[in-house]
C-alpha cells in the first residue's frame, strides 16, 4: 500500500531532482523514490562495513534479500564478514531443514 506524503526540500535538491527527471524522462515522485531505494542500499552498505548491522539487517534495511545484498556488497568491495564457521552452521540447518 502507497503512502503519500510532502517534504520540504532546499532549491539545489529541488533543481538537481527535476533536471533528472528530465534527463529520465521521469517524474518527480519517481525520483523521489529512487533516491530514497538508493539512499537505503548505500545506508545497508555503509552499516555493515563499519560492522554497526549483520548481513540480515543490512539486508532489511536496503529492503532487499539476503542473497541480493551480497551481491550488492561485492559490487560495493565489501568483503564479507561471514566466518566459515558461520557458513559452516548455516549449511548444517539448511540440512536440517532439507
Amino acid at each position: 500500500m502507497s503512502k503519500t506524503m510532502s517534504i520540504r526540500m532546499d532549491r539545489e535538491n529541488f533543481e538537481f531532482l527535476s533536471e533528472l527527471t528530465r534527463e529520465q524522462r521521469s517524474d518527480l515522485s519517481k525520483a523521489v523514490r529512487d533516491m530514497v531505494t538508493r539512499g537505503r542500499i548505500l545506508l545497508a552498505v555503509e552499516r555493515y562495513k563499519k560492522g554497526e548491522a549483520s548481513l540480515g539487517r543490512a539486508a532489511e534495511l536496503a529492503g532487499v534479500p539476503v542473497g541480493k545484498m551480497m551481491t550488492i556488497l561485492t559490487e560495493y568491495g565489501v568483503e564479507s564478514r561471514v566466518e566459515q564457521e558461520d557458513y559452516l552452521q548455516g549449511l548444517q540447518g539448511l540440512s536440517k531443514v532439507w
